[in-house]
């Protein structure tokens, strides 16, 4: 669909990664694994970074789970994966049923970047990451799971196919599409020159900025309706045509009108997109009342 040519199905960008068993340490004791004893309990494994020093970049895909992101006041990158057994009748009789809760977690930490994965293309896993507070994360997830980030003052790329994308008290930049369901955002400060971007094919987007953001809009809504609590100041000048002329070599001639809205938020400032089709758009100024 030409609205959302680049909301690809994310199974194309889910990345392979060469990785090593997170129940094995690193050379150098990069990775210390915790023992599991109980059925269905996390595996954990707790990731020193190559540099303490400098802000972590994390990389996690998942094709059936959700990704959980939290910040906290620390140094290293603790990772948890559960599987996900759902719940069934137990048989009167026979056998029982012995839980399989293994999840294939790798790991694979170089120069600060932590890159993860399961095996979540067998069964359902859930992801719970804690990292630094100044860490930038790039996340895939593609069925039966939600991406949520908390507390990450960083890059944020988040992409989520069927599920919803929640990037709570966020801090710096984001680029977040979720295809089949909403997209939230509450920035508690934005990077001054970072372009942002958010779309959502089948649900709203919902942003919050302070009060004192400054930024050029770009706004697209095909079956929805956007709303602000910025004085968005938009732009008077003639819609964007791109026209195609090939009569000359036996082919048509096109025009296309862009439907695109343009506008500033407190005098402008760098391009935040925002691209809906079947969804509303919520820009919100924080403090104003929802």
């Amino acid at each position: 669909m030409e609205t959302f040519a680049f909301l690809k199905i994310m199974n194309n960008q889910i990345h392979s990664f060469r990785s090593i068993a997170a129940a094995v340490a690193l050379a150098g004791g990069a990775l210390l694994a915790q023992p599991v004893s109980a059925q269905n309990s996390p595996d954990r494994v707790s990731v020193n970074l190559s540099d303490p020093a400098r802000p972590a970049f994390i990389k996690a895909s998942m094709v059936n789970g959700g990704i959980t992101v939290k910040a906290y006041d620390g140094k290293e990158v603790i990772v948890e994966a559960r599987t996900r057994n759902e719940e069934r009748e137990k048989p009167s009789s026979g056998p029982k049923r012995i839980i399989v809760s293994t999840t294939g977690l790798s790991i694979e930490e170089e120069n600060n970047e932590v890159r993860i994965s399961t095996e979540s293309h067998a069964r359902t896993i859930d992801l719970t990451i804690t990292v630094p507070m100044h860490a930038s994360v790039k996340l895939r997830a593609v069925n039966d799971g939600d991406i949520v980030v908390t507390g990450v003052d960083g890059e944020l790329d988040v992409d989520d196919v069927n599920g919803e994308v929640d990037l709570n008290n966020i801090s710096g930049s984001a680029v977040a599409h979720a295809l089949n369901g909403h997209v939230h955002a509450n920035f508690v400060k934005v990077s001054a020159q970072k372009p942002m971007a958010f779309s959502s094919l089948n649900g709203d987007i919902d942003v919050t900025f302070p009060a004192d953001v400054k930024a050029n809009v770009s706004i697209r809504s095909d079956r929805g309706d956007v709303f602000s609590d910025f004085d968005v100041q938009l732009q008077a000048s003639a819609p964007k045509q791109e026209v195609e002329d090939g009569r000359g070599k036996g082919g048509k001639y096109r025009v296309k009108i862009d439907k695109t809205v343009h506008g500033t938020i407190n005098g402008g400032g760098p391009e935040y997109q925002f691209t809906n089709f079947q969804g509303q758009i919520y820009i919100r100024k924080a403090g104003s009342p929802k």
